[in-house]
């Protein structure tokens, strides 16, 4: 049996952190047995639909590096692949559970239905339809047309039936058919329900396993007896467990950026990401922490998919992606920084190109500390500002220092005389300060930092330097005269 698997999402929005595990999960399971991976877009909800929310889906799966071989835009035997695009196919189906005995047209309101609910609430049972409508006479449908009532499709639940979904991470899980109630699998306007559309597309695209969030755990027994009813053979399920914040609750915006594209914006790497949503739930084989996709299409399995909530630490994603910020070259690094430059007004796209290896210098000397790459807007003021800010606390207590003021002369007398500025010379010129004044380790290099950068901590001193160059040392050395006289 061909592996084939699909992610099928809503768009009503951006792509989810969750979303982008589910669909990260499938893909390496079908890569992973030489299968099919299929991206479909279930648009059911036209109120909340929208070819945008769709654009965003399709644009961040793409950044993250998962491809589909069948679906949306790629096309394939099976379509066509956007829910709205397939009624008449549902409806097909439709008249075969009509035929059969399961389905039946319902007329009651919302009002009505809601009442029910309060009453079985209130009873302490559980909300469900009741079949009201189950036995309705062509008279009492007429009559109901005649009011302008719009009826749905209800699909016949079948009494007194457990039902069991043999679920790949979760192990066997029961439901019983008396807790359901008969579900609406047509709506009002003629479009098919989630729980209906999905079992018709799973069973025409092939689908051999379905992965998705335990959220859809209580969908699946709906399911199957659609499926059943149809005498479709069941695909495997997989319930993947939920993404909760560090403090156990779920996941929402005070635990991070919850969208994809949040990510993307805010420069994490597209190997970070994917490397920390693996981890969410998913353990490895061995002890390793960071690797790529070709690593995780090799070792992926449902098998060692946890159905104990996974957990959404920030500092751990930004540990992973900072390591993956350091496998990047620095051609590739500083040109993926430039944009962020740019957006700080550092320099143009002109600036970049003409100065692009003096930005490739800048990157080198600050990349070890980021995090994400919009990070670096914050790190690299000290090498294009010259009118140098010193405002922590710290910084302020060197500049009071007895030999500062000596040692800052002393230290412009050295610039002024050196020709080539370059890591070198410059260490040179520091031993030649320090053998005639006897300064030494905090005390020589401290209030040069300083003086330079406003700042007691920083890029190695050496690298500032160099890549400030001479004419804006000089000149933040006048600025600091100034401003200390």
């Amino acid at each position: 049996m061909e592996v084939r698997t699909r992610f099928a999402p809503s768009p009503t929005g951006h792509l989810h952190i969750g979303g982008a595990r589910t669909a990260l999960f499938n893909y390496l399971f079908a890569k992973r047995y030489g299968g099919k991976f299929i991206l479909r877009i279930e648009d059911t909800d036209l109120e909340r639909s929208s070819i945008e929310s769709e654009k965003v889906i399709i644009e961040s799966l793409k950044w993250l590096g998962i491809e589909w071989d069948e679906g949306v835009e790629v096309g394939g035997p099976h379509g066509p692949y956007r829910s709205t695009e397939r009624v008449d196919i549902y409806k097909k189906y439709v008249d075969v559970l009509f035929e059969k005995g399961y389905a039946y047209h319902c007329y009651c309101t919302e009002e009505e239905l809601e009442a029910q609910r309060q009453q079985l609430l209130s009873q302490g049972q559980m909300p469900r339809y009741l079949g009201k409508c189950r036995n309705l006479t062509e008279e009492q449908k007429r009559r109901f047309e005649q009011e302008g009532r719009k009826p749905t499709v209800r699909f016949k639940v079948p009494e007194g039936v457990k039902i069991v979904v043999h679920d790949l991470v979760r192990g066997d899980v029961e439901f019983m058919s008396d807790d359901i109630g008969d579900f609406v699998i047509v709506k009002s306007d003629g479009i098919p329900t989630y729980n209906f559309a999905v079992v018709i597309d799973d069973h025409l695209m092939k689908i051999s396993h379905v992965i998705r969030g335990e959220e859809h755990l209580s969908n699946t027994p709906r399911q199957i007896l659609i499926y059943n009813a149809l005498d479709f053979n069941l695909p495997q399920f997989a319930h993947v467990s939920l993404i909760l914040g560090k403090d156990r609750t779920k996941m929402s915006k005070r635990h991070g950026s919850t969208w994809v594209e949040q990510y993307k914006e805010q420069g994490y790497l597209k190997e970070g990401l994917i490397n920390f949503l693996a981890l969410l739930g998913w353990s490895p084989p061995e002890d390793k922490e960071i690797f790529d996709m070709d690593y995780l299409i090799k070792n992926f399995s449902l098998d060692r998919v946890s159905k104990n909530p996974a957990i959404f630490d920030i500092d751990k994603l930004n540990y992973i992606n900072s390591q993956h910020i350091k496998l990047k070259s620095l051609d590739e690094l500083t040109q993926m920084c430039i944009p962020y430059l740019i957006e700080a007004g550092y320099v143009t796209q002109k600036d970049a190109e003409e100065k692009f290896e003096w930005l490739k210098k800048i990157v080198k000397s600050v990349y070890e500390g980021l995090d994400y790459l919009s990070q670096i807007k914050d790190r690299v003021d000290i090498f294009f500002n010259n009118e140098v800010k010193i405002e922590e606390d710290e910084a302020k207590e060197v500049l009071k220092w007895e030999h500062v003021k000596h040692l800052i002369s002393v230290f412009e007398d050295k610039i002024k005389n050196v020709e080539n500025l370059n890591s070198d010379s410059i260490k040179m010129l520091f031993k030649e300060i320090q053998k005639e004044t006897g300064y030494k380790g905090k005390n020589l290099f401290m209030p040069i930092r300083v003086v330079l950068t406003g700042k007691t901590h920083g890029p190695e001193l050496v690298e500032i330097i160099e890549i400030v160059g001479k004419e804006n040392i000089l000149k933040r050395l006048e600025f600091f005269k100034t401003w200390y006289n």
